[in-house]
């Protein structure tokens, strides 16, 4: 149904024609499946929230769903993988398919995104593409142990970051949502992570809107994890704010409280095919989150604002930059623009190499 472009260098390491169960048990693929080991030339001297590392790249949540593809991006030379997303409980995935590509030239404006994108049958670069996935999670008797083994695959220079979120039952109330939150943040800190992330920004449940639109439960949720974990540096990784009055609000309010801010996830765009019909197959689906080499320009736009407002409000958080990098060029941008890291999902998908790639002009 979708093929891989023969223009594309790489296989990716996680697979859209296999479901995500089968990249699960199966991957990852490509390079990174028997991964030789990078060697790194010089001594790691970045410092990442209180951790040396050789560079500060890596991949977001998302692509890495095990600790084989933790260790196999750590072993190709992402010094900052984020193990993807997990909940307190477990939790089903979209059906497949969950990532195609889209029909798109340039960046995918916030007109573009009003107007709908429609699917195609490659993944020919400039590549931008839509996943669904939901935020799918095992139990937490099975990714607590994985995550653990995850975290010991960092050597020295290199950090395992466990992003986690809370789950809202239908007609919950915030006080239950907060809670399974800070059970999330305890459950991830028995596995020895150094780093947590809250997740606020994924399009992909069906919720009409996301957490991290909403500064007071933000807060209410930032203040009662960091309750739990402590000195434990905490991120938490943001959408795209079309408003600045709410983005501002949003770093008043927790700017003094977080270690780090990371942004962009995706931007959420209707997908149809060719006959206009929904693309992705299921109930609220519509509507998926567009990542790659499209949304760049909110991922800049977003880091740009995040600096200005931290020299303003005299903060000293750190911003993570995502999306759209895939080149050398694309993670010095993010620097200019102030990032203090980067990480590249869809573009590392496609380019395992492409660490060593950045490593060359660090």
């Amino acid at each position: 149904m979708f093929t891989i472009s023969k223009n594309m260098h790489h296989k990716p390491f996680y697979d859209p024609k296999k479901s995500y169960q089968e990249n699960c048990e199966q991957g990852p693929f490509g390079l990174f499946f028997k991964p030789q080991k990078y060697e790194n030339a010089q001594e790691p001297r970045f410092s990442f929230l209180g951790q040396l590392v050789f560079a500060p790249f890596g991949i977001p949540a998302g692509p890495l769903p095990n600790s084989r593809f933790v260790k196999a991006a750590l072993d190709m030379g992402f010094d900052l993988p984020v193990y993807k997303t997990v909940r307190t409980r477990k939790y089903p995935c979209h059906p497949w398919p969950n990532v195609i590509g889209v029909d798109l030239e340039g960046a995918l404006t916030l007109e573009k995104i009003r107007s709908g994108l429609v699917a195609k049958n490659n993944y020919a670069p400039p590549l931008s593409i839509t996943n669904s996935f939901g935020v799918p999670s095992s139990d937490p008797t099975i990714w607590q142990k994985d995550l653990a083994q995850a975290v010991s695959y960092a050597k020295k220079g290199q950090v395992v970051i466990g992003s986690f979120q809370g789950t809202r039952e239908k007609g919950g109330v915030d006080s239950s949502l907060v809670a399974d939150f800070v059970l999330g943040a305890k459950l991830i800190k028995e596995t020895g992570a150094k780093i947590l992330e809250l997740n606020f920004s994924c399009p992909n449940e069906k919720t009409p809107d996301l957490v991290c639109f909403d500064s007071e439960l933000v807060l209410r949720i930032c203040e009662a994890v960091k309750n739990e974990i402590g000195s434990i540096p905490l991120i938490i990784k943001l959408a795209y704010f079309e408003d600045e009055h709410n983005l501002r609000k949003l770093v008043e309010k927790v700017g003094k409280l977080v270690s780090g801010i990371a942004a962009i996830n995706t931007l959420p765009c209707a997908i149809r095919d060719r006959s206009g019909n929904q693309a992705l197959p299921g109930e609220g689906r519509l509507v998926s989150g567009i990542c790659g080499d499209g949304v760049r320009w909110a991922g800049l736009d977003m880091v740009k604002r995040l600096k200005t407002l931290r020299t303003e409000m005299n903060l000293n958080y750190t911003i993570i930059g995502v999306g759209g990098v895939s080149t050398p060029k694309d993670y010095r941008g993010y620097l200019a623009c102030g990032a203090d890291a980067v990480m590249s999902a869809t573009g590392a998908m496609w380019n395992p190499l492409l660490a060593q790639e950045i490593k060359k002009y660090v």
